[in-house]
């Protein structure tokens, strides 16, 4: 026995051999779910491009330029400074994005209310990954946000 597992490792591997190991199959349908065909990142895209494209509509050229600011401030301050930051500000736009922002921390599950007390509270509850999840989710919306308030109201 000892001698056939000997001679076994010391078999030369054939490409085709190699090759038909690690042959993958296609999806069946290009039209399955998301989940079922391992791209979940294009889905969780597709929600945030919706998302942003429905709330842009109508804005102003003053929220192109909040939304286009908005990255740096929170890299820069933190999520939670930046939403009390356009809180405070108490102008039209400044809400808006906030509630924009905050709308979409609910819909992604990371906090239970969409309203300002509410999310402040849970961010400021949640764990170290949860928050940065929050931080994370924010940034990857706002992409989306710039890039539509700027087609949609202009760009200064």
């Amino acid at each position: 026995m000892a001698k056939s597992t000997r001679e076994t490792r010391n078999t030369p591997i054939s490409s085709a051999s190699v090759a038909k190991k690690t042959e993958v199959a296609p999806p069946a349908s290009s039209t399955e779910h998301p989940a079922k065909t391992g791209n979940l990142f294009q889905g969780l895209e597709q929600q945030r491009a919706k998302f942003a494209w429905e709330r842009v509509q109508g804005c102003s050229k003053d929220y192109t330029n909040l939304a286009k600011a908005a990255p740096a401030l929170i890299i820069n301050n933190g999520l939670m400074q930046a939403l009390a930051f356009y809180q405070s500000k108490g102008k039209a736009h400044h809400l808006a994005l906030n509630q924009h922002l905050c709308e979409w921390l609910r819909q992604r599950g990371i906090v239970q209310q969409a309203n300002f007390p509410g999310v402040m509270t849970a961010l400021h509850e949640a764990d170290a990954p949860t928050f940065r999840r929050a931080t994370e989710e924010t940034l990857a919306l706002l992409k989306w946000i710039r890039q539509f308030a700027a087609a949609v109201c202009g760009d200064e």
